[in-house]
């Protein structure tokens, strides 16, 4: 074997290029043979032996011999080593010019070939991409549906490219959407399927795209593969139902794709979509609620949604999941609930409904996403409704799972909810129930510490709730200030040129708050506030100024 195929790089050296020769004919079959009997060995003769260097002149020649070239290329290239080398040998141009031959098996092993030697290489289907193959190829799907080999090969450059970002615009001028929905809606194999979806999921991620596939049709496909797949055990099924779901999220994604499912609510997609939540297929439930959360991204379809009963669909999930619940489907409809809060009008009602009973079920969840959506939950509903905060604030096991979560060092995320929820009852409810419930929890270090975030939102609610609390229960919150350091804090927000403007203003409001308080009157002279107060009267913002020499007015009469 070895000798023939050392003889036949020989005669392939010395055959002249444009000679579709029997002699090469018969060397290239030779080659393809060594290659099926042990790929690896023969591919290292073949670059020891400089044959490479002879595939450029041989695939320009486009004659009888140019698949059998394309298709030893594709052979050599499925291992690492030899990647290097074909595109040394300036293999990638005449492969990308051979795309636009007419011949089809030309075509499927010239697919074969790039596809090998740019696996695995984001470099090298940058430069395909730039090359310009993604129309090529979207076109040779297009003509060449019939030829399930070709299609095949289409898919899977379109599955490695579509990952690339540089991609998306390129594909996003052609027709790939309408070409994929066309040939998805043909398919009844399961594993035909998946390819496509491999190469939809990635696309899909891009805005314009995903207004493309709403447009050609995609959505119809996937609510029939859920209708087809819904009942069924078995394991291809299950993925498949998962895999359309997911998508369909993926397609609400983009705002655009997202109002035109939705169409004003009457959308047969949106109730489609509605009439999964109450299904008993957790996979059903959790893409229903995700689909909600998608929806409930402006106030217009939020109000609408609230006053067609939605949020009555949402709690009798939940409160499924409560025992031993699944913990995506509690997080995606916990999403949508704190979507659904945001406007203002929608507060009320939802309070009306019981959401916040229902959510506070989960309060024992020890899963930090729960956690977060469950906190952001209760503080969008209690925004502006004081009686709801009021109700919520005095709730001590609330707040003891608050003060608690409050030292989540592990979850940034689940700490900051629950530092701006803790602070969030007290400014909402603005009561003194409230604020000793708090200060009993054990919460008012947390809002000292809050008041230190480096996030400026974070730092003024702290403020408004530990100026609330020194306003209306001083004398119960007095030890916990001094403990906290609470007078050295306002010093340093007050000596910190990065303060904003309304940091300054709050904290002097503070400071005004507890010179009621002996120890911490006698910190605030010790610290020599006034003359810190007294470098702010000149401070450019108006307010911060006038309220400056206010509070210097306050420490001079009191000191």
């Amino acid at each position: 074997m070895a000798d023939n195929l050392s003889e036949a790089l020989k005669t392939l050296k010395l055959s002249s290029a444009d000679s579709a020769s029997d002699s090469v004919e018969g060397c290239l079959d030779c080659l393809l043979k060594a290659l099926a009997h042990n790929n690896v060995e023969t591919s290292g003769k073949i670059q020891e032996m400089g044959a490479l260097a002879m595939m450029p002149a041989l695939l320009s020649a486009q004659n009888s011999c140019t698949p059998k070239v394309a298709n030893i290329i594709a052979e050599v290239a499925k291992n690492e080593f030899m990647r290097s080398p074909c595109v040394e040998a300036g293999l990638i141009p005449p492969l990308v010019q051979l795309l636009n031959c007419k011949d089809q098996e030309i075509l499927l092993q010239t697919g074969r070939a790039l596809g090998n030697i740019c696996y695995d290489s984001h470099s090298l289907q940058a430069q395909l991409i730039s090359m310009g193959v993604i129309p090529t190829l979207v076109r040779l799907l297009g003509v060449h549906s019939q030829n399930t080999a070709l299609t095949e090969m289409c898919l899977i450059a379109f599955g490695n490219l579509a990952e690339l970002e540089s991609s998306k615009e390129q594909f996003a001028s052609t027709n790939i959407a309408e070409e994929l929905v066309r040939l998805f809606s043909k398919q009844v194999e399961h594993e035909k399927k998946e390819m496509i979806f491999e190469v939809l999921a990635p696309l899909a991620e891009n805005d314009v795209i995903k207004l493309q596939l709403v447009d050609a049709g995609l959505v119809e496909c996937l609510l029939e593969v859920v209708a087809q797949t819904v009942d069924s055990d078995r394991e291809e099924d299950v993925a498949q139902l998962k895999t359309a779901s997911d998508l369909m999220v993926l397609l609400l994604l983009g705002d655009e794709s997202m109002q035109k499912l939705f169409e004003g609510g009457k959308g047969s997609v949106f109730q489609r979509v509605l009439s999964w939540v109450p299904s008993n297929n957790h996979q059903l439930q959790l893409a229903g609620a995700l689909a909600i959360a998608n929806f409930a991204r402006n106030d217009g379809n939020c109000i609408h949604m609230v006053d067609t009963g939605i949020v009555q669909k949402l709690l009798e999930l939940l409160d499924r999941h409560v025992e031993e619940g699944n913990v995506t489907v509690q997080h995606a409809a916990l999403s949508a609930l704190r979507n659904l809060a945001i406007p203002v009008i929608n507060k009320s009602k939802m309070l009306l409904a019981g959401v916040s009973d229902v959510v506070l079920k989960f309060l024992k969840s020890e899963m930090p996403p729960v956690q977060f959506k469950l906190l952001g939950t209760l503080r969008m509903l209690i925004d502006t409704q004081a009686d709801a905060a009021e109700q919520l604030g005095t709730k001590t096991n609330l707040v003891e799972r608050l003060v608690e979560w409050c030292e989540a060092k592990d979850h940034a995320g689940v700490m900051g909810e629950s530092n701006r929820l803790l602070s969030a009852l007290i400014r909402h409810s603005k009561s003194k129930n409230v604020v000793r419930t708090v200060i009993q929890g054990g919460g008012v270090k947390h809002l000292v510490t809050m008041a230190t975030s480096e996030h400026m939102i974070m730092q003024n609610e702290a403020l408004v709730a530990l100026g609330l609390i020194a306003a209306l229960d001083l004398d119960c919150a007095e030890k916990d200030f001094v403990d906290a350091n609470l007078a050295q804090v306002l010093l340093k927000l007050l000596t910190d040129e990065h303060s904003a403007p309304e940091i300054k203003y709050n904290s002097m409001i503070l400071i005004c708050s507890i010179m009621g308080s002996e120890p911490l009157h006698k910190e605030v002279q010790s610290l020599a506030f006034i003359d810190v107060v007294s470098r702010l009267r000149s401070h450019e913002n108006k307010t911060v100024a006038h309220q400056a020499s206010l509070t210097e007015q306050r420490l001079t009469a009191q000191s």
